[in-house]
């Protein structure tokens, strides 16, 4: 999938994945998405780098943050937005994504946000693009790249770096694409330690994630760490788990307010959302002082302005 995201003459293609994308690729967007956001907040007026460009969201899961996130975006900068009916669309008379996509291209669209549950859709369909940019708005357990741009910026906004830092990652990561795309990040930018936690039938085989530590202790595994990414469980999984039920797994899994204090003091709390709380975060804790998660949503938008402007922007960064 990495080796799509590159053209000929070196600069970005498509954004699929962070994994191989580099150090300096991911702190060139993380910079940019910092210089578009203290535009945006001293009430400046942001560049029209999207002028005459059409961005289409082809969302084949439901996500209305992520779409809402990617259409203010594109927007701010200058773009035309078509949210495609997936329900009315031909691809549900039979018609190939592919030939789908070659008919919006057709149209003059130049950027494809791609959602999918199958792993590997927006590069398939990458794969076939003539012209226009792909996007990888999360597909399947495998990547989504900007909600790992913009963890990555929150976590440098507060800490000043990401070299050196304990980050623990805590939930559902065998099907977690979030976990997936923040490990790839941390990894390329430097994190001391990534200690991956969960029930032992929602954690990944560790060959997957070889550098990192795995844990069913959650308690040992938030001892002294820099920053604590929550990932959603899904309901049905919980019930699909020996011996568990809700109140059982905020039990062992849970972050509360005692648990949290094994972390450093100036330990910051974050989840890609939507949140369940009560089973994976408790409330005072998603609402506290060390939670960030709001500010992850801000930074969501910046993150994807960043991104598509560094793919379709009259100045594209290197």
């Amino acid at each position: 999938m990495s080796e799509l995201q590159t053209a000929e003459d070196a600069r970005l293609r498509h954004l699929l994945t962070l994994d191989g994308l580099g150090r300096a690729r991911i702190e060139a967007l993380l910079d940019h998405a910092a210089q578009l956001r203290s535009l945006w907040r001293a009430g400046a007026p942001l560049p029209a780098l999207l002028d005459r460009r059409t961005v289409v969201n082809l969302f084949f899961e439901a996500s209305t943050r992520t779409r809402t996130s990617f259409e203010l975006a594109a927007r701010r900068l200058g773009a035309d937005v078509v949210n495609f009916d997936i329900s009315g669309s031909s691809t549900s008379k039979g018609e190939t994504l592919e030939d789908t996509l070659a008919t919006l291209e057709a149209m003059d669209a130049d950027a494809f946000v791609v959602r999918h549950k199958e792993n590997g859709t927006p590069a398939r369909l990458a794969a076939h693009a003539r012209r226009a940019v792909v996007l990888n708005a999360g597909d399947g357990n495998q990547a989504h790249p900007t909600q790992g741009l913009l963890d990555l910026l929150t976590l440098r906004d507060h800490k000043g770096r990401i070299d050196g830092l304990r980050v623990a990652i805590c939930g559902d990561i065998r099907h977690s694409r979030v976990a997936r795309s923040d490990v790839h990040g941390l990894r390329a930018l430097g994190a001391a330690e990534i200690r991956l936690c969960g029930p032992a039938a929602l954690l990944p085989d560790a060959a997957e994630f070889a550098d990192c530590t795995l844990s069913h202790d959650l308690d040992a595994t938030l001892e002294g760490v820099d920053a604590i990414i929550m990932l959603r469980i899904q309901k049905e999984r919980i019930e699909h788990l020996p011996g568990f039920d809700e109140t059982e797994y905020f039990a062992r899994f849970g972050l509360d307010r005692r648990r949290l204090a094994r972390a450093r003091s100036d330990a910051i709390v974050m989840h890609p959302g939507p949140m369940n709380r009560g089973i994976e975060i408790a409330a005072d804790v998603a609402d506290g002082a060390q939670s960030v998660i709001l500010e992850q949503v801000a930074n969501g938008i910046f993150a994807r302005m960043a991104a598509l402007a560094t793919l379709l922007g009259r100045e594209r960064n290197g």
